[in-house]
């Protein structure tokens, strides 16, 4: 194998690989990447944990076709360390078992394993193909990922539920995540060949790399999947995912549906002081009480440890006093999805889950749940 390509190339396609790569492994090539120079003038590059792989096709310059696997991060951080406007040049060195990298004055010899041993992620049938903005599914991620658990017993809820729902609007594409604490649903158009498909849940990290990928895009994202698996393609990049092996809750259960006291705010002047008064707060509880009468929002924290801290703010809301208590960084989190100036809250009382939504966005809806204080 040997070939020549650009600097800003091969660092691109490798940044793209390369973060699917852990860190730690068991299993020593899962720590590499594999290198494949084709006939046809291409470099194909190709990462795996096992459950997600990342793919990437970039033009070179190929004198001798073949392939290898080279460590990952390794390889990243000389390419990024390596001047503008290099060419570099990779030959594998089968008898010493080492690919030579040379750019300029540069040169360094890293140690390959071979690409027999390298893992392949079979795709099998994915019967269900349809096409989507780019926009529109990094709408779909950033609204709903920051509610995916991490609680790893909770295994089904680690992911962003992807599925097609009857909703007062006829059916519509919806992206749902949650925690128990907190729930995000955002909704889109269906795409053509999306009415059929099942219910999927896209692992955390495949929704990570995911976004990092369709930041790069501006045409449609094309999108396949069975009911194991699914693959997202970007132009020369595909990314293939395992998906969760279990059932999304009812999560409809969760939505209230007669909270009638409703609340506008305006929302960057609310998170701004939302933020402020729980700098006090307790690292554990993030704790914030919310006192709403007419006109009228006190936000107020108490901590054991450092004192406390209030701030009023005009809202408009009309009807009884209520006191609910809720973790700031869940509220802070929510208005950080919201597009227009104002947010919305629907309230049924101090101790039942809120729903909240955005006036610029009819799509998106979130709850969250109340804390005692």
């Amino acid at each position: 194998m040997k070939l020549t390509i650009e600097r800003a190339a091969l660092l691109r396609a490798l940044t793209h690989v390369q973060s699917v790569v852990e860190r730690r492994n068991t299993i020593p090539i899962l720590a590499n990447v594999q290198v494949e120079a084709e006939a046809s003038g291409r470099l194909r590059l190709t990462a795996t944990d096992l459950d997600l792989s990342v793919v990437e096709d970039v033009p070179a310059t190929v004198g001798q076709p073949g392939r290898t696997t080279v460590p990952a991060h390794t390889l990243h951080d000389i390419v990024r360390k390596l001047p503008d406007g290099a060419e570099v040049e990779l030959a594998l060195d089968a008898a010493k078992g080492q690919v030579k990298l040379t750019a300029g004055r540069y040169a360094s010899a890293l140690s390959v394993l071979p690409a027999e041993d390298f893992p392949e992620i079979a795709e099998g049938n994915l019967p269900f193909a349809f096409s989507l903005p780019a926009e529109e599914l990094k709408r779909l991620i950033d609204k709903t990922r920051f509610a995916i658990s991490t609680e790893e017993t909770r295994y089904y809820l680690n992911g962003i539920y992807l599925h097609v729902a009857e909703g007062p609007d006829g059916r519509r594409l919806r992206a749902v995540a949650t925690d128990g604490h907190r729930l995000a649903r955002v909704e889109a158009d269906v795409p053509e060949g999306a009415a059929g498909m099942p219910g999927v849940i896209v692992p955390r990290k495949a929704v990570g790399e995911l976004r990092k990928l369709v930041d790069e895009v501006e045409a449609e994202v094309s999108v396949a999947l069975s009911e194991t698996k699914i693959r997202f393609v970007f132009g020369d990049v595909v990314l293939v995912s395992k998906l969760i092996d279990g059932s999304f809750p009812d999560y409809e259960r969760v939505i209230p549906a007669g909270n009638d006291k409703m609340v506008r705010i305006d929302c960057k002047p609310f998170a701004a002081a939302v933020d402020r008064v729980a700098t006090i707060s307790s690292e554990k509880s993030r704790a914030v009480r919310f006192s709403l009468t007419d006109g009228r929002l006190d936000l107020a924290v108490t901590s054991p440890d450092n004192g406390s801290a209030s701030e009023e703010l005009t809202v408009d809301y009309e009807g009884q006093h209520i006191d609910i208590g809720f973790n700031s960084r869940y509220v802070l989190d929510v208005a950080g999805q919201i597009d227009g100036d104002l947010m919305e809250l629907a309230i049924a009382d101090g101790a039942s889950p809120v729903v909240i939504r955005d006036t610029a966005d009819a799509g998106a809806l979130y709850v969250l749940m109340p804390m005692r204080i």
